[in-house]
């Protein structure tokens, strides 16, 4: 009889992994990293949850769940934005249990307790004549707005870089004006994959031959150079360099940043932003590339801006255009599936069906979301098999590169604590 196979430790994985290659089976598909993964990433990191506009008016809320965590985020009476445990003071019951809503103030119905919308106790009945309401307020949960997008974090001391990555991020995402925005439409897609796989397949465009939809706007080159563009591609790089250059001259006479920034792996909130062209009528995500939206975000000369990208370790990117933004956050949901919710934003004031067709504004990110999620179940099915071993990143993989060793490095730091 042959004897057992060794089973090795998380931390052993951790620590043998191999830089330029994809990680071993179980960091995908074992539970123990889901909740490794839970507690050293996504409760210690700063992560996207909402949008402001999610949110527009006082007593707004939106609850945000991750992993054991349930999160209420709420508009307050005076406009800010606030963020608690969704966990009552008196037993620990979930107070809130949809989605979103609007409340006066928030209401626990196994009790009855009763918070203000800033999170202090405002009635418990049949309390003893020295119960003193000033000490069971919700527990909060430090939050950030940069520039009507917003952040969490869970860990009772958050990464001390996001103030500085807010500071050189608001210049490139504040022309956009998206706290005067409204959401379009939002749209939940669950993967049938890991949030490694999500986060991995965004960070590269090895695959964009999947999305003629996208290819049709979005010039395929991402982290491709002169150097390793494919030569089917040349044609496409070369069309690229020429809108680049034109829409530089653009960027600097309207005073747009526009430079990348790229720290993905050398901090704990690894964040990457540039502006570039789009192809074709060059203005927004659609087939023509022309606007989705005729009332623009803001008060922008001209449509044609091309994109802001924006991606955030550990969960989020971004697309912001002239006439509307799209948000991404990933929120994992268990070792094998993982949340994606895109939302639409376009201008408070704009229309539908005047001013813009939902349809034609959401197809292309909608239909690759889709065909993204097919790529990452793919994934999924093939690292879950006893053939898997890890395979080497491309040079245009950099990125994905960037991502897994920032989240190794993650890891190791909570491991050594």
């Amino acid at each position: 009889m042959n004897a057992p196979t060794p089973v090795t430790s998380t931390a052993e994985l951790v620590a043998r992994r191999s830089v330029g290659q994809s990680l071993e089976a179980p960091f995908y598909v074992s539970d123990a990293f889901f909740d490794l993964d839970i507690e050293a990433v996504f409760a210690r990191s700063w992560i996207f949850v909402a949008t402001e506009a999610e949110l527009p008016e006082p007593g707004d809320y939106v609850t945000v769940t991750v992993g054991p965590y349930s999160v209420i985020l709420v508009r307050d009476d005076d406009e800010e934005v606030r963020a608690f445990h969704n966990v009552c003071r008196h037993r620990g019951a979930r107070i809130l249990n949809d989605e979103r809503g609007s409340v006066g103030n928030i209401v626990c119905g196994y009790h009855h307790w009763t918070y203000g919308v800033d999170g202090r106790l405002r009635y418990a009945e049949s309390q003893a004549p020295d119960f003193d309401r000033s000490c069971f307020g919700l527990r909060s949960v430090h939050v950030r707005t940069v520039t009507g997008l917003v952040f969490i974090c869970l860990a009772e001391r958050p990464p001390a870089d996001f103030d500085e990555v807010a500071r050189r991020v608001e210049p490139y995402i504040a022309p956009h004006n998206l706290p005067h925005a409204k959401v379009a439409k939002q749209i939940d897609l669950v993967e049938s994959g890991n949030w490694k796989l999500t986060m991995e397949n965004n960070r590269e465009c090895y695959h964009c031959a999947g999305h003629p939809e996208l290819q049709r706007c979005y010039f395929p080159l991402y982290n491709f150079t002169a150097e390793n563009v494919p030569p089917a591609l040349l044609p496409t790089y070369e069309r690229f360099l020429r809108a680049d250059a034109d829409a530089h001259a653009s960027y600097e006479a309207l005073g747009l940043p526009y430079a990348p920034i790229e720290e993905l792996d050398v901090r704990p909130t690894g964040f990457r932003i540039q502006r570039e062209p789009l192809d074709l009528a060059g203005e927004s995500f659609t087939e023509d590339g022309s606007a989705a939206v005729k009332r623009l975000l803001a008060d922008f000369p001209t449509a044609r801006l091309g994109h802001l990208g924006f991606h955030l370790q550990p969960n989020a990117w971004f697309h912001f255009a002239a006439d509307h933004a799209v948000t991404f956050s990933v929120i994992p949901l268990a070792s094998d599936r993982t949340l994606v919710r895109t939302t639409w934003l376009v201008h408070a004031d704009a229309e539908e069906g005047v001013d813009y067709d939902l349809d034609a504004l959401t197809r292309v990110w909608a239909v690759t979301n889709e065909q993204d999620a097919t790529f990452v179940a793919r994934a999924h099915q093939g690292i879950s098999s006893p053939a898997y071993v890890p395979g080497p990143y491309s040079p245009s993989e950099s990125q994905v590169e960037d991502f897994v060793n920032w989240y190794i490095t993650r890891l190791k730091a909570h491991l050594e604590r």
